[in-house]
């Protein structure tokens, strides 16, 4: 108990007796979100199940698949209107699987994250929600998805079916194996080879090798996240890679930061070294350059043993990833 206590001092958290909470809100939402408020109290435990109120998962979700339909458009010249209802889509089916990937986590995690100091403030742990209802909450949100995902072509469609395999294990990685990272990049960077699939009608291998990046930056930033739990993760026998590399830490997010860069430039020419605009080549490789730049930066400000700053950091890779983006947005409108 008084480790527990003195945990939640170091992550700057004030427990309310019983309850593990301040006022339901959870320790390591963005202070002052919306869900926390405006949300109708009735809503804010099933939109913190599904982490409304931290909103940067959404976009890690999210980016892949503007890379992917970005990088599609630029190789085949073209931008319609369903290729911008595919980019909203995308936004929309982020934020409801990304909150029912959550809401799955959560209740695979509801023991181990009420021994942790920074999860135990989550609804189920917390007691906000009970299992049943959090489940019903995950089918309700798995649903309307689906409903958007049908507006895809055939192989899309069949893609996104598929991704529900690595989104169903993820939880269960960080007991069988040290690199649950991995396990997270594969499910977060699928969105990479659904929107390629969505613009061309078939998966190619620009969008493989851009997949293979994003897993690579996934395992750059999750690395980074995983700092803040690394005491409690050790204590309970959790497995992450921040624990595995230790000391060595620094030398594989370097290696990590130089695998996305290469693999997102394989993906850039592959795509467009075929095609005669070569001012769309030179842009679309500006995002492996920007990606790379800002992952470098992030490294000279870790702290691995200061969890705020870890926090920030992880955060900071919407950032990162939007660069990307911009790059090969500016790339498609050429």
């Amino acid at each position: 108990m008084f480790y527990m206590k003195a945990n939640f001092r170091r992550h700057g958290i004030r427990p309310m007796a019983g309850t593990g909470t301040t006022e339901g809100q959870v320790a390591d939402a963005v202070k002052g979100n919306w869900v926390d408020r405006l949300a109708p109290e009735r809503t804010r435990p099933y939109l913190r199940l599904s982490r409304a109120d931290r909103p940067i998962g959404t976009w890690l979700l999210l980016l892949p698949c503007w890379w992917g339909l970005l990088l599609a458009t630029a190789s085949t010249g073209r931008f319609t209107l369903h290729d911008a209802w595919i980019g909203i889509g995308c936004a929309i089916g982020a934020f409801l699987m990304r909150g029912a990937g959550c809401t799955w986590n959560d209740i695979t995690d509801r023991d181990i994250d009420g021994s942790v100091a920074r999860t135990r403030s989550r609804p189920i742990p917390s007691g906000q929600v009970s299992v049943r209802q959090a489940l019903g909450w995950m089918v309700v949100q798995s649903l309307v998805s689906f409903a958007i995902l049908l507006t895809f072509n055939l192989s899309a469609i069949a893609l996104g079916i598929l991704s529900l395999l690595p989104v169903a294990v993820y939880p269960f990685a960080k007991r069988f194996t040290w690199w649950p990272q991995v396990f997270l990049g594969l499910a977060f960077n699928w969105g990479a080879l659904l929107a390629w699939t969505a613009h061309t009608g078939s998966l190619g291998w620009p969008a493989v090798l851009l997949y293979l990046a994003g897993i690579a930056w996934t395992l750059f930033y999750d690395t980074i996240y995983a700092f803040q739990d690394i005491e409690d993760d050790a204590l309970i026998g959790v497995k992450s890679t921040a624990r595995l590399f230790g000391d060595r830490a620094r030398a594989w997010l370097r290696g990590f930061l130089v695998a996305a860069c290469l693999l997102m430039v394989a993906a850039v020419i592959l795509a467009l070294g075929p095609a005669s605009n070569i001012l769309a080549l030179v842009l679309a490789l500006g995002a492996p350059w920007a990606l790379g730049w800002h992952m470098a930066w992030q490294l000279t400000r870790l702290d691995p043993d200061d969890p705020a700053r870890c926090l920030v950091l992880f955060r900071a890779n919407r950032d990162a990833g939007l660069l990307a983006a911009l790059f090969l947005a500016l790339a498609s409108a050429v």
